[in-house]
């Protein structure tokens, strides 16, 4: 009876041993930085939501200035942005340009090269959530011309 207890206590016990804490990050904590000028046009700022995790998913969170914009780019496994405050653009090449606005999500199948950003007169803050396949999320085209941007 004693050995049957004490096994069904460490049955019980395992799972707590194993567990772990939720986390808890402030914006200030996780800091930013600049977009750079090679992948981004006008001013935008990047920082992270969380590092990559569960088969390499990493997110950021991005603002971009009235006129900023990503480079043209492609995932590997895709991208999804939630848009959580003001008005952006996004476009897929060969394709018009259409408008993202606070609390729509876009989704950019694998290997499908756009870009997105904010419009010409407001600023737009998106969560960008993408995996990473072979160590690499992303892969950058050229920036989008002024042209490009203004279609």
């Amino acid at each position: 009876m004693k050995t049957t207890l004490a096994t069904l206590g460490l049955i019980l016990a395992a799972p707590l041993a194993q567990a772990q804490q939720m986390e808890h990050s402030t914006a200030l904590e996780r800091g930013g930085q600049t977009g750079s000028s090679d992948t981004f046009s006008g001013t935008v700022h990047v920082a992270p939501v969380f590092d990559p995790v569960m088969n390499d998913v990493s997110a950021g969170e991005v603002t971009f200035m009235p006129g900023a914009r990503s480079a043209w780019h492609t995932h590997p496994v895709g991208q999804y942005l939630i848009v959580t405050s003001g008005t952006g653009w996004y476009q897929e090449e060969g394709q018009e340009k259409q408008v993202m606005r606070m609390g729509d999500v876009v989704f950019a199948p694998e290997g499908v090269n756009h870009w997105h950003g904010a419009t010409d007169s407001t600023p737009v803050t998106h969560i960008a959530i993408q995996a990473a396949e072979d160590g690499s999320a992303v892969a950058w085209g050229d920036l989008v011309t002024d042209e490009e941007y203004g279609r």
